[in-house]
């Protein structure tokens, strides 16, 4: 199942051609200069860092293997289009630095840790824009997109997804099923807060770095 997922997923983002925008990424309107392309550093970012946060559980031996995902702040940044790519990437290089983390397992981790999540969460920014949409004041939608999308919705879309994974036979080993799901709430909470932050301050200070944030969207005064 996992294999049909990330190849359905993968189709439908290469079909939208996600290497235009590391090719044709523009300053945005509130910018002087800057180079194009300003995708590439958070793109870069993600397959460095990410893999050893998916691969840690199985780098160390813990009593509760802590999970990591970082979907959403990556679906925030890149967009689902090349969010989807990048996360299948990040699951084979985990594969390739951990030595115990097997090929199927890095696919269900890719997918249930990432894909799923970052789908839930393009879903879910989809269902924020139409209850904040034009006739909302600017800093009404700004603060959506900060408080909705980069922390309340992580934290729902990534205990969706690892309940989703649980129900499909991924459990946390050595807890009980009852208690795998709060686990998985209190980290989803955990990934949420870090997601929520680094989002605020990307917004405020690097908001190139975000291809779903918009200025004219959530910013320019002529929507209110």
């Amino acid at each position: 199942m996992e294999a049909a997922l990330a190849l359905i997923a993968l189709a439908a983002a290469l079909a939208a051609r996600p290497w235009r925008l590391l090719a044709s990424r523009q300053p945005l309107a509130h910018e002087t200069h800057g180079a194009p392309a300003a995708l590439w550093t958070p793109l870069l970012a993600t397959l460095v860092l990410l893999p050893w946060a998916w691969a840690l559980p199985t780098l160390h031996r813990m009593p509760l293997q802590l999970q990591w995902s970082g979907a959403c702040l990556v679906l925030l940044m890149l967009g689902w289009p090349l969010a989807v790519p990048t996360l299948l990437t990040v699951g084979a290089i985990a594969a390739w630095v951990s030595p115990g983390l097997g090929g199927w397992d890095a696919l269900g981790i890719a997918v249930w840790q990432g894909v799923v999540p970052a789908t839930l969460a393009l879903l879910l920014g989809v269902v924020l824009r139409r209850l904040a949409g034009a006739g909302a004041l600017a800093g009404v939608r700004a603060f959506v997109y900060v408080l909705g999308r980069g922390f309340l919705g992580t934290a729902l879309c990534l205990f969706v997804a690892g309940t989703l994974s649980q129900w499909s036979g991924h459990t946390l080993p050595g807890v009980g099923e009852q208690l795998s799901l709060v686990a998985r709430w209190l980290m989803a909470w955990g990934d949420a807060v870090v997601t929520g932050m680094l989002c605020a301050v990307f917004v405020a200070f690097k908001p190139e770095w975000l291809a779903t944030w918009s200025d004219d969207l959530y910013l320019n005064a002529k929507n209110d």
